[in-house]
């Protein structure tokens, strides 16, 4: 027997939470559950501390598809061996382009950790958007699935990119060529997860801590697209940072995924943050209709579930405000503290049932969230968290977890640790453009160096945009938008955010929108015109037309709500949803000119 086959094989080093907490660092930063912050470090832990138990799930799909935290990271260096074998390297820029699901992350992961850029595109961007996306990113290849394949199938072939099908985490050669839309799905290619895997290739890839992970294209509300170049330390500090800051989650937890893993939020906090702690993470597979989500929740029993606004405001609007506001015996019950707060917290309770009643972590995020909604959920006792943060910031810059001794209604919460937070420009009222400098912050945005200059500051500091206000407790609260806010006739600034709470308080209004129209303030209004057609005892044509009229009449009442310089001069009926960005927020830039437009395409037909 040689000296070689005789040896023993090493074990590998089982990692613990503790070894990462006694990680000395020459920037001074403590570290919870990683020895450096880099992609191959996360699976290296993950796997090492939760090997079999299971890491992903699809609702409905049977047990033998789940994946556990060992499988996930054999299935990382086997593909990251693969795209080294065929030529992806440090500094390749790879697109990623389809819906949540375990390869996904497979893929991610196993690009980034052999020193690839990962560009991630929301599922929503159109065929346009995402050809502009593969092109200024200057990606070498794409990964897709069967349903986005259509939306770069054409640019791909035009740009000779390698691509990869994601449903089966296959590579696609250039001898099959580039297949039709309907071939997609059944095009022969080589099944990358069960390539041979190079360790000692892999050692030599690995990453630095400051080595650009991805560059992720945001859709705001301004209309202007940007690259955001973030390192693999913005995005691990961040989730490493904040593990048991707002929730101590379990090894085991359910979490229950339903926005796209291609937005910051959910990747950074309802992925890699819950996945360092041993989360048991279950994709939905379909888009989140009520029809999927009801049945999911009552049997995934999610403690944790991450969400936007939109979702949690259709439910309290549909469900909790027509009971509050139409029983005049429960409506005269809440307002005397005692009973009140019994009411509340039984109603808190049946929409406990409604999510599982396992939930210890509600999170918020992405968008701001209707003050009417946020006070119900506050005396539900309802375990929301409110974050607020930036694809620029990877994303937390500011939170409060679920407990009532960390909420303020109207402040999302205190600023996270490592972030140092300053308010520019501030006026009278305290209210100034938050700025922010931390290991969160990006590099900057791809190719854009004129950007750069605009949003950091001489001493380092990123200007978010929004303005922000700080209580005496250091709790930070939203103001709105500084390219939204309205210079009012004698010089005063009016926060429209401010004015649309107001308005969406009001009986039957579902959203709305104020914009600067010809001086004044035009304020667009839409109705929920069913409630009112169920409530009022009439047709559905009638309550289209009474709705006009509501609108119309809605001025004067409004108007002895605000001040004299934030008084509404026009309100209009806003008949078709608004146009909204992946995160839910309207995209203020296209009204009221779209408004316009809608109005002159109705005077043609006529």
């Amino acid at each position: 027997m040689s000296k070689e086959r005789g040896k023993k094989k090493e074990k590998p080093v089982k990692i613990t939470k503790k070894m990462c907490s006694k990680v000395k660092r020459p920037d001074g930063l403590k570290m919870k559950f990683m020895t450096e912050y880099t992609f191959c470090n996360f699976y290296e832990v993950i796997s090492s501390r939760f090997s079999k138990k299971v890491m992903y799930r699809i609702f409905r799909q049977d047990d033998a598809d789940a994946i556990t935290y060992g499988q996930f990271a054999h299935h990382v260096k086997a593909v990251s061996s693969y795209l080294l074998k065929i030529g992806i390297g440090k500094g390749d820029k790879v697109a990623i382009m389809g819906e949540s699901c375990p390869n996904w992350m497979i893929f991610y992961v196993a690009l980034t950790s052999i020193g690839a850029v990962a560009v991630p595109i929301l599922p929503d961007f159109t065929q346009r958007e995402a050809s502009e996306i593969l092109r200024h990113s200057e990606s070498r290849a794409v990964m897709t699935n069967v349903k986005q394949w259509p939306k770069v199938s054409s640019y791909a072939k035009e740009a000779g990119l390698l691509v990869f099908r994601m449903d089966d985490v296959f590579h696609i050669p250039s001898s099959v060529g580039y297949p039709e839309d309907k071939e997609f799905g059944d095009a022969p290619g080589v099944g990358m997860k069960e390539a041979k895997i190079s360790q000692g290739l892999l050692d030599q890839m690995r990453p630095e801590e400051d080595d650009l992970a991805s560059i992720i294209y945001t859709s705001g509300t301004t209309g202007s697209s940007k690259g955001v170049m973030l390192t693999h330390k913005n995005i691990l500090r961040c989730a490493d940072l904040n593990t048991d800051e707002f929730v101590k989650v379990k090894p085991g937890f359910k979490v229950l995924s339903i926005l796209p893993m291609s937005h910051v939020y959910e990747f950074t906090i309802g992925q890699i943050l819950v996945l360092l702690q041993g989360a048991e993470v279950v994709f939905l597979g379909k888009p989140p209709a009520v029809s999927v989500l009801l049945p999911a929740l009552k049997e995934v029993r999610p403690h944790v579930m991450l969400t936007v606004p939109l979702l949690i405001e259709k439910v309290y609007r549909n469900a909790v405000a027509p009971t509050l506001k139409e029983n005049k015996k429960l409506a005269s019950f809440i307002k005397k503290p005692i009973i009140g707060s019994f009411v509340y917290k039984v109603i808190g309770n049946k929409i406990m049932d409604t999510f599982g009643h396992r939930l210890k972590f509600f999170g918020i995020g992405g968008a701001p969230l209707d003050p009417e909604v946020e006070y119900f959920l506050y005396r539900a006792g309802f375990p929301y968290a409110i974050g607020y943060g930036l694809t620029e910031t990877a994303p937390l810059v500011a939170g409060c977890g679920p407990q009532s001794s960390q909420h303020k209604p109207t402040f999302v919460g205190k600023i996270v640790k490592d972030d140092d937070v300053v308010l520019l420009d501030k006026n009278e009222e305290g209210i100034g453009e938050i700025a922010v400098k931390g290991p969160n912050v990006m590099l900057g945005y791809y190719g854009r160096p004129d950007l750069d200059k605009e949003v950091f500051t001489e001493d380092g500091y990123f200007r978010t945009g929004d303005l922000g206000l700080f209580d005496k407790s250091g709790r930070l609260a939203i103001k709105g938008r500084v390219k939204t806010m309205i210079l009012g006739p004698a010089g005063e600034n009016i926060y429209p955010e401010l004015i649309e709470n107001i308005i969406n308080s009001q009986e039957f209004v579902q959203e709305s929108l104020v914009v600067s129209k010809d001086g004044g303030l035009l304020a667009l209004i839409k109705i929920d015109v069913e409630l009112m057609s169920k409530k009022l005892k009439i047709s559905l044509d009638d309550a289209k037309n009474e709705a006009k009229k509501y609108v119309k009449n809605m001025r004067k009442e409004l108007n002895s709500q605000l001040s004299v310089y934030s008084r509404i001069s026009e309100t209009e009926l806003q008949e078709e949803p608004f146009d909204r960005t992946p995160t839910q927020k309207i995209k203020r830039f296209l009204y009221p000119k779209k408004k316009k437009e809608s109005e002159n395409e109705k005077n043609d037909q006529n």
